[in-house]
C-alpha cells in the first residue's frame, strides 16, 4: 500500500501542475492548513476508504479513473468530452471536498480475537455543515475559487443515482453536463473497485 505522504505529493503535483485559476493557491493552502484534515481523513464511517487517508486516496483514484474515462476515442468523438487538465482536476480531486471535517474518531467495546472486550477506535459522522453532499462541496470551493457551470454540475451530482436526489433531476444533469455523467461514473469504478470495504 502507497504511504499517506506519497499520496499527498502526488497529489500536490496533480493539483500545482494542472488547477491555475484565480484563488486556487488559497483553496490549496486551506487545504493544507490544521483547519483542514483533508490529507488523513477517511472516506467513509465503514465503506470504502474508512481509514487515515482514505480521502486522499479516494480522490487520487477518482482522478485516474476519470482520466481514464475520458481518454476513451469514442468519449472524445461521440459524446463531446473534450475537458481541459484543469477541469479534470478541479472536478476529481476536489469533489469530496465536502468530507473535510466531517469524521471523527470515537471508541466502541469490542471483543478481541481472546474473548476480551476492549475499546477499538471507529470513525462516526461530525457533519458541522449540513448542507449535502454534492453541493456542500460546490459551496466549500467556490468560496476560494470559481467553478464553470460544468464543473460546479459535475461535483454536485457526482454520487449520479446512489444519492438521496430526485432520480429525474439526476437524469437531466447527466443529459445536459456530461461531465457530471464521468466523474459520477468514476467516482463508481474506484469506490467499488479499487477501494471497497478496509
Amino acid at each position: 500500500m502507497i504511504g499517506i505522504n506519497d499520496l499527498k505529493e502526488e497529489f500536490l503535483s496533480i493539483y500545482r501542475n494542472n488547477i491555475k485559476r484565480d484563488g486556487s493557491d488559497k483553496l490549496l493552502e486551506y487545504l493544507l492548513s490544521d483547519k483542514s484534515d483533508f490529507f488523513t481523513a477517511p472516506a467513509s464511517t465503514r465503506f470504502h476508504g474508512a481509514y487515515e487517508g482514505g480521502l486522499l486516496e479516494h480522490s487520487l483514484n477518482v482522478y485516474h479513473c476519470l482520466k481514464d474515462y475520458l481518454s476513451r476515442e469514442r468519449a472524445k468523438s461521440i459524446y463531446g468530452m473534450n475537458y481541459s487538465e484543469e477541469t479534470i482536476a478541479v472536478s476529481a480531486l476536489l469533489h469530496d471536498i465536502c468530507k473535510i471535517n466531517f469524521y471523527k474518531v470515537d471508541y466502541r467495546n469490542s471483543k478481541n480475537e481472546s474473548g476480551v472486550w476492549e475499546k477499538v477506535p471507529y470513525y462516526t459522522i461530525d457533519d458541522k455543515l449540513p448542507y449535502g453532499h454534492g453541493e456542500k462541496s460546490v459551496y466549500i470551493i467556490t468560496g476560494f475559487m470559481r467553478l464553470t457551470r460544468e464543473e460546479a454540475f459535475a461535483i454536485r451530482f457526482h454520487m449520479g443515482f446512489s444519492g438521496t436526489e430526485d432520480k429525474n433531476q439526476i437524469g437531466r444533469a447527466f443529459e445536459m453536463f456530461p461531465l457530471a455523467f464521468a466523474l459520477s461514473t468514476a467516482d463508481m469504478e474506484a469506490s467499488y473497485f479499487l477501494e471497497g470495504r478496509p
